[in-house]
């Protein structure tokens, strides 16, 4: 079966949870690491989600006449 794509709010919210499961300390060691690898993974989807959605909002604002705030 494949996996499905998580969107960017699936992605984060199952990453909060592994963080707070890990913060907790009450795991093995063995299944720390497995939430660890898991976090990690969560985490690149996440940031990809918002490169993408960056470069949306770069070619939006291109020929738009509009300026990032701070530049």
């Amino acid at each position: 079966m494949a996996k499905k794509k998580l969107t960017f709010e699936e992605a984060l919210k199952r990453l909060e949870e592994v963080v707070r499961e890990l913060e907790d300390g009450q795991l093995s060691l063995e299944k720390s690491l497995e939430l660890f690898s898991e976090g990690i993974n969560l985490s690149k989807i996440c940031r990809a989600s918002l490169e993408e959605a960056e470069e949306r909002i770069m070619v939006l604002t291109a020929d738009g006449g509009l300026k990032e705030i701070g530049n």
